[in-house]
């Protein structure tokens, strides 16, 4: 038996696939802390030098729009980014729910409030204990929202349909469920990393005569299929047939 990484956090997706998370530690996400504080504070450098010319007006705008990026700012682009703030993506971060799902708003507002907490006594004192208490190193703002920053590979490129290259038609005869299966899986590889894309894609891509590029290969036949292509119904004789399991 091969001995278990400490951080490696198993877990099992709806489909039933094993897939691990490994959480970041205190030092990447303080760099990535870094890079979302200079973007805020030049964010409030523009907001001074615009409101202020309305006189106090301005000045109430200049005080809502600093509150709201403050405490917003992480919220928006962790449930609109897929878990990514700017900093976050620099550093291939990402917030997910403990079981690897994507943060919905009531829990990146959660953990990003109780900010507030972990801050104390300053410089993220009572952040930094609580991650290195935690064996997922969570601050206080994960554990009470059941969430986790963790490494995220580069997403898959987009589907060559949609990348400019030509949708190509199926060399093989296709059944229904299997067109189906096709679209599907054309459709989750934008949301897919690299490797996981292409360990689905090699399984039907060599019966579909794309050994080497499976991805591209068969993303290109559900461009095709989705152009309003259609192919015969296949044979009854499985060997006839590509593989089910794609998508």
């Amino acid at each position: 038996m091969s001995a278990a990484l400490d951080t490696v956090q198993p877990f099992e997706t709806p489909e039933g696939v094993d897939l691990s998370l490994i959480p970041a530690g205190p030092i990447p996400r303080v760099l990535a802390w870094g890079i979302d504080l200079l973007i805020r504070i030049f964010t409030y450098s523009a907001f001074f030098s615009f409101f202020p010319h309305f006189g106090a007006f301005g000045v109430g705008l200049l005080m809502i729009s600093i509150f709201v990026v403050e405490w917003f700012y992480p919220v928006f682009f962790e449930v609109l980014w897929r878990g990514r703030t700017p900093g976050k993506m620099t550093f291939q971060l990402a917030v997910v729910r403990e079981d690897g799902t994507p943060v919905s708003w009531s829990e990146s507002v959660v953990r990003n409030l109780l900010r507030a907490v972990d801050i104390l006594p300053g410089c993220f004192g009572v952040a930094l204990v609580a991650m290195m208490v935690s064996p997922r190193f969570q601050r206080l703002g994960d554990m009470a929202a059941g969430t986790l920053v963790v490494y995220r590979a580069p997403l898959a490129p987009r589907a060559p349909g949609e990348a400019g290259l030509a949708p190509q038609a199926p060399p093989i005869p296709l059944a229904l469920d299997e067109q189906r299966a096709l679209l599907d899986f054309a459709e989750r590889v934008p949301f897919l990393n690299t490797e996981r894309a292409e360990e689905l894609a090699a399984i039907a891509g060599p019966a579909l005569g794309h050994p080497e590029e499976p991805v591209r290969g068969l993303t290109a036949i559900a461009a095709w299929l989705r152009g309003g292509g259609a192919t015969p119904a296949a044979p009854s004789d499985a060997s006839q047939r590509a593989p089910d399991a794609v998508g």
